[in-house]
């Protein structure tokens, strides 16, 4: 049995707000769950996130996969970095680090372009 964590819509038309939840993969979105561990409601401002921690480790720790989205609110919350420090998510793009290269370079051509003027 594949097990996940992922959100399960609840709320109004237009106003969502999601339960984190242990759940097999094959059930449906707002199907049959194993476990309630949290919610997540992102119509307020600021976004509310409580999930409880000692039960997410636990199961993250039996091998439950969570979705892309639950992992998001994983890391925000502070969760995901005890279960696999050093874990940042995503590595940054290889364009962005050329486009942060060619900026400080193109800074410093700049201040040593002036001193050039001056003398």
């Amino acid at each position: 049995m594949a097990v996940k964590m992922r959100l399960r819509r609840e709320g109004k038309r237009k106003q969502p707000y999601y339960r984190v939840v242990v759940a097999d993969g094959r059930s449906p979105r707002d199907g049959r769950f194993i476990e309630d561990i949290g919610y997540y409601q992102p119509l307020r401002e600021p976004s509310e996130i409580a999930i409880d921690r000692d039960r997410a480790l636990y199961w993250l720790a039996e091998g439950v996969q969570p979705s892309d989205a639950v992992r998001q609110l994983l890391r925000v919350s502070g969760i995901w970095e005890e279960f696999k420090p050093g874990d940042t998510g995503r590595q940054r793009p290889s364009r962005v680090a050329a486009q942060e290269k060619a900026s400080a370079a193109a800074t410093a051509d700049a201040g040593s372009t002036g001193e050039r003027a001056e003398g």
